[in-house]
């Protein structure tokens, strides 16, 4: 099958990419949609526009595209538009298909050029996909908040074994979701399996909208070969 990955450069469409490599399909290309606001229905705002390193460290096609509307139906059209020119028989989304606007929104827009749309970890409890990747390596870093008992100090961070289980300390108290579906934070991966670069993060600046609220906002990154790393 040949597919196409909706790719924030986050946790979740990242480990999509390695769900379709161990299906064995063919991926054709990740496609990117970088917004011009913060308040998008469909897209992450935070990093987006690094995925071309991401996609560049994996070795895999990509396409980063823009959006300058808040709208979940006008939002889709552009993912449309880019599909139908560029045919592939499914469209996948990271996660476990609780992001039901995202979800909906591109099925029913693909709807007519028949490309199928689905979450690669549909009926998965998230909490073991975050621990799985964490146990293949894969280096995950908050790069986006938006809730009580997530701040400032948490831009940046990695999600490693000893965090995450702070996270779901955190995650009970204040009652967001631990896999961060509906917009409690977002994430961008710098390594993992499926790298043939590691991404490092040399310079970022923290922007806080309020309280709870913000994003990482990276200045200045580079790839650099793993064999130097190990050197």
């Amino acid at each position: 099958m040949k597919v196409a990955i909706m790719f924030s450069g986050g946790k979740d469409s990242t480990f999509a990419i390695d769900y379709a490599k161990h299906m064995g399909w063919e991926i054709s290309y990740l496609l990117s949609v970088k917004p011009t606001r913060t308040d998008c229905y469909l897209f992450h705002y935070a990093t987006v526009e690094h995925t071309p390193q991401q996609a560049e460290a994996m070795g895999l096609n990509h396409f980063l595209l823009g959006c300058d509307v808040a709208n979940p139906k006008q939002e889709a059209q552009i993912v449309r538009s880019f599909v139908e020119k560029n045919k592939v028989d499914a469209l996948i989304l990271g996660g476990v298909g609780l992001q039901v606007t995202q979800l909906r929104s591109l099925q029913k827009a693909l709807m007519p050029s028949k490309t199928e749309v689905f979450a690669s970890h549909a009926g998965y409890d998230h909490e073991e996909i975050i621990e799985k990747m964490i146990k293949k390596g894969y280096d995950i870093r908050i790069t986006q908040v938006a809730s009580e008992g997530l701040g400032s100090e948490w831009l940046g961070k990695q999600i490693t074994k000893t965090t995450f289980e702070d996270l779901k300390k955190r995650s009970q108290k204040y009652g967001f979701h631990i896999g961060f579906e509906g917009g409690y934070a977002d994430t961008f991966v710098c390594d993992g399996p499926i790298f043939k670069k590691r991404i490092i993060l040399e310079e970022a600046e923290k922007v806080m909208e309020d309280k709870y609220s913000g994003y990482l906002m990276v200045k200045k990154l580079r790839l650099v070969d793993k064999v130097s790393i190990l050197r």
